[in-house]
Protein backbone atom coordinates (compact mmCIF):
# COMPACT_ATOMS: atom_id res chain seq x y z
CA UNK A 1 0.00 0.00 0.00
CA UNK A 2 2.72 2.61 0.63
CA UNK A 3 4.02 1.89 -2.92
CA UNK A 4 0.64 2.32 -4.01
CA UNK A 5 0.15 5.43 -2.03
CA UNK A 6 3.31 7.31 -2.66
CA UNK A 7 3.34 6.43 -6.68
CA UNK A 8 -0.53 7.99 -6.91
CA UNK A 9 0.69 11.18 -4.66
CA UNK A 10 3.49 11.47 -7.13
CA UNK A 11 1.28 11.79 -9.69
CA UNK A 12 -0.61 14.08 -8.39
CA UNK A 13 1.27 16.35 -7.85
CA UNK A 14 2.73 16.30 -10.87
CA UNK A 15 -0.65 17.13 -12.65
CA UNK A 16 -1.80 19.43 -9.95
CA UNK A 17 1.24 21.85 -10.76
CA UNK A 18 0.97 21.27 -14.48
CA UNK A 19 -2.43 22.57 -14.40
CA UNK A 20 -1.69 25.25 -11.86
CA UNK A 21 0.59 27.10 -14.18
CA UNK A 22 -2.31 27.92 -16.44
CA UNK A 23 -5.37 28.01 -14.50
CA UNK A 24 -5.51 30.40 -11.04
CA UNK A 25 -8.31 28.87 -9.83
CA UNK A 26 -8.26 25.37 -8.60
CA UNK A 27 -11.82 23.92 -8.59
CA UNK A 28 -10.94 20.02 -8.42
CA UNK A 29 -9.69 17.43 -6.43
CA UNK A 30 -8.42 13.57 -6.41
CA UNK A 31 -10.31 10.96 -4.40
CA UNK A 32 -9.48 7.35 -4.88
CA UNK A 33 -8.44 4.25 -3.02
CA UNK A 34 -7.98 0.46 -2.29
CA UNK A 35 -10.70 -2.07 -0.92
CA UNK A 36 -9.96 -5.40 0.52
CA UNK A 37 -12.72 -7.80 0.22
CA UNK A 38 -14.87 -5.91 -2.06
CA UNK A 39 -18.21 -6.76 -2.34
CA UNK A 40 -18.81 -4.97 -5.62
CA UNK A 41 -16.70 -3.91 -8.22
CA UNK A 42 -17.82 -0.58 -7.57
CA UNK A 43 -17.96 2.39 -5.65
CA UNK A 44 -20.29 5.01 -5.65
CA UNK A 45 -19.67 8.89 -4.76
CA UNK A 46 -22.25 11.75 -4.84
CA UNK A 47 -23.05 15.01 -2.88
CA UNK A 48 -26.40 15.29 -1.56
CA UNK A 49 -29.28 15.24 -4.35
CA UNK A 50 -26.55 16.58 -7.11
CA UNK A 51 -24.38 13.91 -9.38
CA UNK A 52 -23.23 10.88 -8.63
CA UNK A 53 -20.73 9.48 -9.89
CA UNK A 54 -19.92 5.70 -9.91
CA UNK A 55 -16.46 4.67 -10.26
CA UNK A 56 -14.98 0.80 -10.99
CA UNK A 57 -12.57 -0.81 -9.65
CA UNK A 58 -9.00 -2.07 -11.42
CA UNK A 59 -7.86 -5.24 -11.12
CA UNK A 60 -6.37 -4.70 -7.67
CA UNK A 61 -9.73 -3.17 -6.73
CA UNK A 62 -8.39 0.22 -6.60
CA UNK A 63 -9.11 3.06 -8.15
CA UNK A 64 -8.31 7.32 -8.40
CA UNK A 65 -10.91 9.47 -9.64
CA UNK A 66 -10.68 12.98 -10.46
CA UNK A 67 -13.54 15.78 -9.71
CA UNK A 68 -14.28 18.25 -11.79
CA UNK A 69 -15.90 22.06 -10.57
CA UNK A 70 -16.04 20.39 -7.09
CA UNK A 71 -18.22 21.96 -4.95
CA UNK A 72 -16.44 22.17 -1.42
CA UNK A 73 -18.70 20.11 1.05
CA UNK A 74 -19.66 16.72 2.59
CA UNK A 75 -19.64 13.79 -0.11
CA UNK A 76 -20.80 9.84 0.63
CA UNK A 77 -19.16 7.94 -0.72
CA UNK A 78 -20.71 4.01 -0.82
CA UNK A 79 -19.52 0.22 -1.62
CA UNK A 80 -21.76 -2.46 -0.69
CA UNK A 81 -24.12 -1.44 0.99
CA UNK A 82 -21.70 0.67 3.88
CA UNK A 83 -20.76 3.81 3.23
CA UNK A 84 -19.30 6.76 5.22
CA UNK A 85 -18.79 10.85 4.82
CA UNK A 86 -15.32 12.65 3.40
CA UNK A 87 -15.08 15.94 3.52
CA UNK A 88 -13.65 17.18 -0.29
CA UNK A 89 -12.29 20.72 -0.32
CA UNK A 90 -10.55 22.40 -3.69
CA UNK A 91 -6.63 20.58 -4.09
CA UNK A 92 -7.59 17.54 -1.80
CA UNK A 93 -6.42 14.55 -3.07
CA UNK A 94 -7.60 11.72 -0.29
CA UNK A 95 -6.97 8.01 -0.68
CA UNK A 96 -8.54 5.62 1.68
CA UNK A 97 -7.93 1.98 2.36
CA UNK A 98 -10.49 -0.38 3.85
CA UNK A 99 -11.35 -3.50 4.84
CA UNK A 100 -15.12 -4.48 4.36
CA UNK A 101 -15.20 -6.80 7.09
CA UNK A 102 -14.49 -4.20 9.21
CA UNK A 103 -15.71 -1.04 7.32
CA UNK A 104 -15.44 1.62 9.39
CA UNK A 105 -12.50 0.41 11.97
CA UNK A 106 -10.05 -0.16 8.81
CA UNK A 107 -10.63 2.98 7.32
CA UNK A 108 -7.21 5.15 6.77
CA UNK A 109 -6.94 8.44 4.71
CA UNK A 110 -3.83 9.43 3.29
CA UNK A 111 -2.79 12.30 1.14
CA UNK A 112 -3.73 15.88 0.82
CA UNK A 113 -6.94 16.16 2.99
CA UNK A 114 -6.59 13.45 4.90
CA UNK A 115 -5.75 14.77 8.54
CA UNK A 116 -9.21 16.06 8.73
CA UNK A 117 -10.69 13.55 7.33
CA UNK A 118 -8.77 11.08 9.80
CA UNK A 119 -9.83 13.03 12.20
CA UNK A 120 -13.40 12.50 11.64
CA UNK A 121 -13.58 8.70 10.97
CA UNK A 122 -11.58 8.81 14.23
CA UNK A 123 -14.45 11.25 16.37
CA UNK A 124 -17.26 8.56 14.72
CA UNK A 125 -15.36 5.82 15.94
CA UNK A 126 -15.15 7.03 19.44
CA UNK A 127 -18.74 8.84 19.68
CA UNK A 128 -19.18 5.15 19.07
CA UNK A 129 -18.21 3.82 22.41
CA UNK A 130 -18.94 7.10 23.89
CA UNK A 131 -22.62 6.03 23.53
CA UNK A 132 -22.46 3.00 25.87
CA UNK A 133 -20.94 5.25 28.39
CA UNK A 134 -23.40 7.69 28.29
CA UNK A 135 -25.93 4.93 28.72
CA UNK A 136 -24.31 3.88 32.21
CA UNK A 137 -24.04 7.69 33.37
CA UNK A 138 -27.67 8.38 32.59
CA UNK A 139 -27.84 6.52 35.97
CA UNK A 140 -26.92 9.95 37.48
CA UNK A 141 -28.65 12.27 39.08
CA UNK A 142 -29.57 15.30 36.83
CA UNK A 143 -26.23 17.63 38.42
CA UNK A 144 -23.88 14.87 38.39
CA UNK A 145 -24.99 13.97 34.33
CA UNK A 146 -24.41 17.41 33.68
CA UNK A 147 -21.16 17.97 34.76
CA UNK A 148 -19.63 14.70 33.28
CA UNK A 149 -20.95 15.17 29.69
CA UNK A 150 -19.97 18.98 30.06
CA UNK A 151 -16.77 17.24 30.62
CA UNK A 152 -16.67 15.33 27.76
CA UNK A 153 -17.88 18.54 25.49
CA UNK A 154 -14.63 20.39 27.01
CA UNK A 155 -12.28 17.60 26.34
CA UNK A 156 -13.74 17.36 22.45
CA UNK A 157 -13.01 21.19 22.37
CA UNK A 158 -9.46 21.07 23.90
CA UNK A 159 -8.66 18.52 21.39
CA UNK A 160 -10.59 20.19 18.08
CA UNK A 161 -8.37 23.11 19.20
CA UNK A 162 -5.07 21.69 19.64
CA UNK A 163 -6.03 19.99 16.24
CA UNK A 164 -6.58 23.38 14.19
CA UNK A 165 -3.50 24.68 16.01
CA UNK A 166 -1.23 21.78 14.22
CA UNK A 167 -2.87 21.57 11.01
CA UNK A 168 -4.90 24.93 10.65
CA UNK A 169 -7.92 23.51 9.65
CA UNK A 170 -10.07 25.15 7.13
CA UNK A 171 -13.31 27.19 7.90
CA UNK A 172 -15.38 24.24 6.52
CA UNK A 173 -13.41 22.30 8.82
CA UNK A 174 -14.25 24.03 12.13
CA UNK A 175 -17.83 24.06 10.82
CA UNK A 176 -18.08 20.70 10.81
CA UNK A 177 -16.09 19.58 13.82
CA UNK A 178 -17.83 22.31 15.80
CA UNK A 179 -21.19 20.73 14.90
CA UNK A 180 -20.40 17.34 15.55
CA UNK A 181 -19.16 17.71 19.14
CA UNK A 182 -22.44 20.26 19.41
CA UNK A 183 -25.19 17.48 18.29
CA UNK A 184 -23.33 14.95 20.02
CA UNK A 185 -23.63 16.99 23.41
CA UNK A 186 -27.23 17.81 22.38
CA UNK A 187 -27.96 13.87 21.99
CA UNK A 188 -26.72 12.99 25.38
CA UNK A 189 -29.12 15.54 26.45
CA UNK A 190 -32.30 14.28 25.00
CA UNK A 191 -30.73 10.35 25.61
CA UNK A 192 -31.12 11.08 29.20
CA UNK A 193 -34.95 10.70 30.23
CA UNK A 194 -35.09 7.54 28.42
CA UNK A 195 -31.58 6.11 29.91
CA UNK A 196 -32.48 7.03 33.27
CA UNK A 197 -34.00 4.29 35.76
CA UNK A 198 -37.75 4.23 36.35
CA UNK A 199 -41.03 3.98 34.19
CA UNK A 200 -42.43 7.04 34.95
CA UNK A 201 -39.96 9.03 32.25
CA UNK A 202 -42.95 12.07 31.92
CA UNK A 203 -42.50 12.51 35.87
CA UNK A 204 -38.78 12.35 35.56
CA UNK A 205 -39.20 14.81 32.67
CA UNK A 206 -40.49 17.24 34.65
CA UNK A 207 -38.48 17.02 37.30
CA UNK A 208 -35.44 18.43 35.63
CA UNK A 209 -34.00 21.56 36.13
CA UNK A 210 -36.11 24.19 33.96
CA UNK A 211 -32.33 25.22 31.88
CA UNK A 212 -31.18 21.43 31.21
CA UNK A 213 -32.66 22.12 27.34
CA UNK A 214 -32.23 25.75 27.11
CA UNK A 215 -29.84 24.82 23.84
CA UNK A 216 -33.40 23.81 22.17
CA UNK A 217 -33.99 27.47 21.52
CA UNK A 218 -31.00 27.59 18.68
CA UNK A 219 -32.46 24.28 17.08
CA UNK A 220 -32.82 24.67 13.42
CA UNK A 221 -35.20 21.42 12.11
CA UNK A 222 -34.49 22.46 8.79
CA UNK A 223 -30.95 22.84 8.39
CA UNK A 224 -30.35 21.93 4.90
CA UNK A 225 -26.65 22.25 5.08
CA UNK A 226 -26.66 19.01 7.48
CA UNK A 227 -30.09 17.37 6.88
CA UNK A 228 -27.67 14.58 4.99
CA UNK A 229 -25.19 13.86 8.02
CA UNK A 230 -25.53 11.83 10.51
CA UNK A 231 -25.23 13.57 13.88
CA UNK A 232 -27.28 15.93 12.61
CA UNK A 233 -30.30 12.90 11.87
CA UNK A 234 -29.31 11.17 15.46
CA UNK A 235 -29.52 14.75 17.27
CA UNK A 236 -33.11 15.14 15.59
CA UNK A 237 -34.52 11.24 16.29
CA UNK A 238 -33.33 12.27 19.89
CA UNK A 239 -34.89 14.95 20.28
CA UNK A 240 -37.86 14.25 18.79
CA UNK A 241 -38.21 11.19 21.09
CA UNK A 242 -38.03 14.07 24.09
CA UNK A 243 -40.12 16.24 22.66
CA UNK A 244 -43.02 13.42 22.32
CA UNK A 245 -42.95 12.68 25.58
CA UNK A 246 -43.20 15.84 27.23
CA UNK A 247 -46.33 16.35 24.56
CA UNK A 248 -47.12 12.36 25.49
CA UNK A 249 -47.29 12.96 29.12
CA UNK A 250 -49.59 15.79 29.35
CA UNK A 251 -52.57 13.79 28.49
CA UNK A 252 -51.41 10.26 29.04
CA UNK A 253 -52.95 8.39 31.92
CA UNK A 254 -50.52 5.43 32.81
CA UNK A 255 -47.93 6.91 34.07
CA UNK A 256 -45.16 3.85 32.99
CA UNK A 257 -44.09 4.82 29.40
CA UNK A 258 -43.87 1.95 26.44
CA UNK A 259 -41.97 2.83 23.01
CA UNK A 260 -45.14 0.92 21.44
CA UNK A 261 -47.85 3.13 22.72
CA UNK A 262 -50.07 3.86 20.01
CA UNK A 263 -50.88 7.66 21.35
CA UNK A 264 -46.92 8.55 22.14
CA UNK A 265 -46.04 7.52 18.21
CA UNK A 266 -48.92 9.15 17.20
CA UNK A 267 -47.75 12.25 18.89
CA UNK A 268 -44.39 12.29 17.54
CA UNK A 269 -45.37 12.07 13.60
CA UNK A 270 -47.75 15.39 14.43
CA UNK A 271 -44.63 16.72 15.70
CA UNK A 272 -42.25 15.78 13.04
CA UNK A 273 -45.25 17.33 10.53
CA UNK A 274 -45.68 20.37 12.57
CA UNK A 275 -41.92 21.22 12.97
CA UNK A 276 -40.09 20.56 10.15
CA UNK A 277 -41.02 21.96 6.67
CA UNK A 278 -37.58 20.01 4.59
CA UNK A 279 -39.25 17.93 2.59
CA UNK A 280 -36.22 15.38 2.70
CA UNK A 281 -35.48 15.77 6.78
CA UNK A 282 -39.26 15.36 7.54
CA UNK A 283 -39.47 12.22 4.94
CA UNK A 284 -36.25 10.51 6.80
CA UNK A 285 -38.06 10.74 9.92
CA UNK A 286 -41.47 9.76 9.31
CA UNK A 287 -40.06 7.09 7.35
CA UNK A 288 -38.01 6.03 10.07
CA UNK A 289 -40.96 6.08 13.18
CA UNK A 290 -43.19 4.67 10.87
CA UNK A 291 -41.44 1.42 9.91
CA UNK A 292 -39.66 0.57 13.33
CA UNK A 293 -43.56 0.90 14.81
CA UNK A 294 -45.04 -1.13 12.32
CA UNK A 295 -41.85 -3.77 12.47
CA UNK A 296 -42.42 -4.15 15.79
CA UNK A 297 -46.27 -4.30 16.45
CA UNK A 298 -48.46 -7.27 15.84
CA UNK A 299 -51.59 -4.85 16.66
CA UNK A 300 -52.93 -4.81 12.70
CA UNK A 301 -55.34 -2.24 13.67
CA UNK A 302 -52.89 -0.13 15.46
CA UNK A 303 -50.28 -0.42 12.17
CA UNK A 304 -53.01 0.84 10.31
CA UNK A 305 -53.89 4.16 12.03
CA UNK A 306 -49.85 4.95 12.19
CA UNK A 307 -49.45 3.89 8.74
CA UNK A 308 -52.46 6.60 7.60
CA UNK A 309 -50.81 9.12 9.98
CA UNK A 310 -47.52 8.69 8.10
CA UNK A 311 -49.22 8.25 4.39
CA UNK A 312 -51.07 11.60 5.50
CA UNK A 313 -47.85 13.37 6.15
CA UNK A 314 -44.93 12.32 3.72
CA UNK A 315 -44.94 14.34 0.27
CA UNK A 316 -42.78 11.06 -1.18
CA UNK A 317 -44.93 8.74 -3.30
CA UNK A 318 -42.16 6.35 -3.60
CA UNK A 319 -42.22 5.90 0.44
CA UNK A 320 -46.18 5.71 0.27
CA UNK A 321 -45.84 2.53 -1.83
CA UNK A 322 -42.88 1.11 -0.05
CA UNK A 323 -44.21 1.75 3.40
CA UNK A 324 -47.85 0.31 2.60
CA UNK A 325 -46.39 -2.51 0.73
CA UNK A 326 -44.37 -3.58 3.57
CA UNK A 327 -47.30 -3.36 5.59
CA UNK A 328 -49.40 -5.67 3.33
CA UNK A 329 -46.15 -8.17 3.23
CA UNK A 330 -46.45 -8.37 7.46
CA UNK A 331 -50.34 -9.14 7.25
CA UNK A 332 -49.12 -11.89 5.13
CA UNK A 333 -46.72 -13.32 7.87
CA UNK A 334 -49.42 -13.45 10.59
CA UNK A 335 -49.27 -15.84 12.89
CA UNK A 336 -51.08 -19.52 11.98
CA UNK A 337 -50.30 -18.13 8.30
CA UNK A 338 -47.98 -20.97 6.02
CA UNK A 339 -44.52 -19.17 5.21
CA UNK A 340 -44.69 -17.67 2.32
CA UNK A 341 -43.10 -19.63 -1.11
CA UNK A 342 -39.64 -18.32 -1.90
CA UNK A 343 -36.50 -20.13 -3.50
CA UNK A 344 -33.17 -20.49 -1.99
CA UNK A 345 -29.99 -22.20 -2.76
CA UNK A 346 -27.42 -24.01 -0.80
CA UNK A 347 -23.67 -23.05 -1.21
CA UNK A 348 -23.22 -25.52 -3.52
CA UNK A 349 -25.76 -23.39 -5.86
CA UNK A 350 -28.42 -25.88 -5.11
CA UNK A 351 -31.69 -24.73 -5.36
CA UNK A 352 -34.62 -25.16 -2.74
CA UNK A 353 -37.94 -23.92 -2.32
CA UNK A 354 -37.40 -22.79 1.38
CA UNK A 355 -41.01 -25.31 2.43
CA UNK A 356 -39.26 -28.19 1.25
CA UNK A 357 -36.82 -27.44 3.97
CA UNK A 358 -39.18 -27.49 7.07
CA UNK A 359 -40.00 -30.50 8.30
CA UNK A 360 -39.48 -30.08 11.97
CA UNK A 361 -40.05 -26.80 14.02
CA UNK A 362 -37.92 -24.28 12.25
CA UNK A 363 -36.35 -20.99 13.16
CA UNK A 364 -35.31 -18.37 10.06
CA UNK A 365 -32.81 -16.37 10.65
CA UNK A 366 -31.17 -14.11 8.40
CA UNK A 367 -27.66 -11.94 8.18
CA UNK A 368 -25.88 -10.03 5.56
CA UNK A 369 -22.13 -8.24 5.33
CA UNK A 370 -23.68 -4.63 5.81
CA UNK A 371 -23.96 -5.89 9.93
CA UNK A 372 -21.20 -7.92 10.06
CA UNK A 373 -20.63 -7.81 13.78
CA UNK A 374 -24.36 -8.85 14.06
CA UNK A 375 -23.46 -11.86 11.24
CA UNK A 376 -20.89 -13.01 13.75
CA UNK A 377 -22.74 -12.96 16.93
CA UNK A 378 -25.70 -14.52 15.25
CA UNK A 379 -23.48 -17.45 14.38
CA UNK A 380 -22.38 -18.01 17.81
CA UNK A 381 -25.81 -17.61 19.34
CA UNK A 382 -27.50 -20.06 16.83
CA UNK A 383 -24.58 -22.49 17.54
CA UNK A 384 -25.49 -22.66 21.25
CA UNK A 385 -29.17 -22.75 20.56
CA UNK A 386 -28.51 -25.22 18.40
CA UNK A 387 -26.60 -27.48 21.06
CA UNK A 388 -29.75 -26.74 23.95
CA UNK A 389 -32.15 -27.66 21.42
CA UNK A 390 -31.66 -30.18 18.89
CA UNK A 391 -34.95 -30.93 17.80
CA UNK A 392 -35.11 -27.27 16.28
CA UNK A 393 -33.87 -26.74 12.96
CA UNK A 394 -32.04 -23.45 12.65
CA UNK A 395 -31.77 -21.76 8.70
CA UNK A 396 -30.05 -18.97 8.13
CA UNK A 397 -30.13 -16.82 4.94
CA UNK A 398 -27.67 -14.56 3.32
CA UNK A 399 -29.76 -11.50 2.13
CA UNK A 400 -26.93 -10.11 -0.26
CA UNK A 401 -27.57 -9.81 -3.82
CA UNK A 402 -23.96 -10.82 -4.41
CA UNK A 403 -24.21 -14.37 -5.53
CA UNK A 404 -22.44 -17.65 -4.14
CA UNK A 405 -18.75 -17.12 -3.47
CA UNK A 406 -18.60 -13.85 -1.48
CA UNK A 407 -20.82 -15.04 1.45
CA UNK A 408 -19.41 -18.69 1.23
CA UNK A 409 -15.85 -17.10 1.56
CA UNK A 410 -16.77 -14.88 3.97
CA UNK A 411 -18.13 -18.26 5.99
CA UNK A 412 -14.50 -19.77 5.37
CA UNK A 413 -12.69 -16.78 6.34
CA UNK A 414 -14.68 -17.18 9.51
CA UNK A 415 -14.08 -20.86 9.87
CA UNK A 416 -17.76 -21.07 10.53
CA UNK A 417 -19.49 -24.11 8.45
CA UNK A 418 -22.63 -24.10 5.60
CA UNK A 419 -24.83 -26.07 7.46
CA UNK A 420 -28.45 -24.80 7.10
CA UNK A 421 -27.17 -21.76 5.35
CA UNK A 422 -28.49 -20.90 1.99
CA UNK A 423 -28.94 -17.27 0.15
CA UNK A 424 -31.86 -15.79 -1.81
CA UNK A 425 -32.27 -16.72 -5.45
CA UNK A 426 -34.33 -13.97 -6.07
CA UNK A 427 -32.81 -11.37 -3.16
CA UNK A 428 -34.86 -7.77 -3.92
CA UNK A 429 -38.29 -10.10 -4.21
CA UNK A 430 -37.57 -12.64 -1.24
CA UNK A 431 -36.46 -9.54 1.18
CA UNK A 432 -39.91 -7.95 0.40
CA UNK A 433 -42.05 -11.16 0.83
CA UNK A 434 -40.46 -11.77 4.31
CA UNK A 435 -41.02 -7.95 4.75
CA UNK A 436 -37.28 -8.40 6.33
CA UNK A 437 -36.15 -5.34 8.93
CA UNK A 438 -34.87 -4.84 10.96
CA UNK A 439 -32.22 -7.21 10.36
CA UNK A 440 -32.20 -8.92 13.73
CA UNK A 441 -35.90 -10.38 12.56
CA UNK A 442 -35.93 -14.10 13.29
CA UNK A 443 -38.95 -16.12 11.70
CA UNK A 444 -40.45 -19.29 14.20
CA UNK A 445 -42.48 -21.86 12.09
CA UNK A 446 -43.92 -25.09 13.35
CA UNK A 447 -43.50 -28.16 11.69
CA UNK A 448 -46.39 -28.11 8.96
CA UNK A 449 -44.65 -25.07 7.84
CA UNK A 450 -47.27 -22.42 9.92
CA UNK A 451 -45.85 -19.15 11.20
CA UNK A 452 -45.58 -19.19 15.19
CA UNK A 453 -43.37 -15.78 15.40
CA UNK A 454 -42.60 -13.77 12.10
CA UNK A 455 -41.40 -10.89 14.09
CA UNK A 456 -38.92 -12.58 16.74
CA UNK A 457 -35.32 -12.03 17.85
CA UNK A 458 -33.06 -14.51 18.60
CA UNK A 459 -30.80 -11.95 21.08
CA UNK A 460 -34.41 -10.85 22.69
CA UNK A 461 -34.36 -12.14 26.50
CA UNK A 462 -37.47 -14.31 26.01
CA UNK A 463 -36.32 -15.74 22.66
CA UNK A 464 -35.89 -19.47 24.58
CA UNK A 465 -39.08 -19.36 26.46
CA UNK A 466 -40.65 -18.98 22.62
CA UNK A 467 -38.47 -21.91 21.52
CA UNK A 468 -40.03 -23.97 24.10
CA UNK A 469 -43.51 -23.16 23.63
CA UNK A 470 -42.95 -24.20 20.25
CA UNK A 471 -41.90 -27.67 21.34
CA UNK A 472 -44.60 -28.33 23.99
CA UNK A 473 -47.51 -27.38 21.41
Amino acid sequence: MKIYVSTILTLLMFFGCKEDSVKTGVDYAYFGGEIINPSSKFVILEKAEQKTDTIRLDGRNRFIFKIDSLQKGLYTFRHGGEYQLILLEPEDSVLFRLNTLEFDESLVYTGKGSKKNNYFINEFLENEKEEKYILKLCQLKPEAYQERIDSLKEQKLEKLAHFNKKYNGSELFRKIAHANIDYSYYSSKEVYPFGHYGKNKGGFLKSLPKDFYSYRKNINYNDTFFKHYHNYHAFLRHNFNTISLEAHAKHAKNKAFHWSSLCYNLDRLHLIDSLVTDADIKDELLYHYTIKYISMSNNEKNNSIVLKSYIDKTTNEKSKIMMTNYANSLKRLESGSTLPSFQVLDFNSNEFEINDLIKSPTVVSFWSHIYYDHFKKSYYKIKELRKKYPEVKFITINIDDIGVERPKQTLKDCRFNCDDQYLFKNPKESKRTLAIYPMTKTIILDQDQKIVNSNSNIFSHNFEQQILGLLNK
